[in-house]
């Protein structure tokens, strides 16, 4: 079976490449950093491609799939994304706009394309990853928790219209809490709460597909997915606010403490 993984060069698409590939599943990787995604996989012969693909852009998102179109692939991981943190009046446009274009169209359109393969053919599966992000609203990290509740509600979508179908295609959603990634240093965010190592949470997202689960949810964010499911929405925004503030002058007093 061939799986294509697109974000592959780090963090969890790196670890899901990692874990896949020692059931022996035939890997197309996707990076905008090529070079590093060949050093990591130049030892690896169940990888038997590689691409470097900016996926901010959406001709380098139908370039991919023209690509890979005659591959058969049987299972796409979209995975590249990135975050911001701040105040939204504050933080850049012109970030955002990248962010947007990268974690909404970027898995928008490889879905639609590889979904209409899948279909044809009555085979494959999907997983999306998203975040427990995509089941609230994030002051302070307002676009980047947009774009995943973007990815949530489509992939939500698209399960119900394969079901009324009867298709045998599947799609799955991952929903992490913070993982141990470089996504961290590109958000600019440290959390307050524990992190899953990225090998872990990967195998959690892998192993929950292959069980067809909808959403994955890895076990020590399973009380937070149900309280977010019982609270009123004033409440989470609430406390969403104040785990961010926290954060904040946390970071704030320990750049003072240096300074001195």
């Amino acid at each position: 079976m061939k799986v294509l993984i697109t974000g592959a060069s780090s963090g969890m698409g790196r670890d899901m490449a990692k874990y896949l590939s020692s059931f022996d599943y035939k890997l197309i990787l996707v990076s905008k950093d090529k070079k590093n995604l060949d050093k990591i996989f130049k030892d690896d012969k169940n990888v038997i491609a590689t691409y470097g693909y900016d996926l901010t852009k959406e001709e380098d998102c139908i370039e991919l799939y023209n690509k890979v179109k005659d591959e058969n692939i049987d299972i796409l991981i979209n995975n590249a994304g990135f975050g911001d943190a701040g105040k939204f009046t504050e933080t850049s446009l012109d970030k955002e706009m990248d962010m947007i274009d990268l974690n909404i169209k970027a898995y928008h359109i490889l879905t639609k394309l590889f979904l209409k393969d899948f279909t044809k053919r009555n085979y494959g599966r999907i997983l999306n990853v998203a975040s427990m992000a995509g089941l609230m609203p994030g002051p302070y990290m307002a676009t980047y928790y947009a774009t995943k509740n973007y990815i949530v509600s489509l992939s939500l979508a698209i399960y119900e219209e394969l079901r009324k179908d009867n298709s045998n295609v599947k799609i799955s959603i991952f929903c992490p809490g913070p993982v141990d990634t470089n996504f961290n240093n590109v958000a600019d965010v440290k959390f307050n709460i524990s992190s899953l190592t990225s090998d872990y949470a990967s195998k959690i997202a892998i192993d929950g597909m292959f069980k067809n689960k909808l959403i994955i949810v890895p076990p020590n964010m399973k009380l937070n997915r149900f309280l977010i499911k019982i609270a009123p929405s004033k409440l989470i925004l609430d406390i969403n606010s104040q785990i961010q503030e926290k954060r904040k002058s946390k970071e704030e007093r320990f750049s003072y403490v240096i300074r001195m």
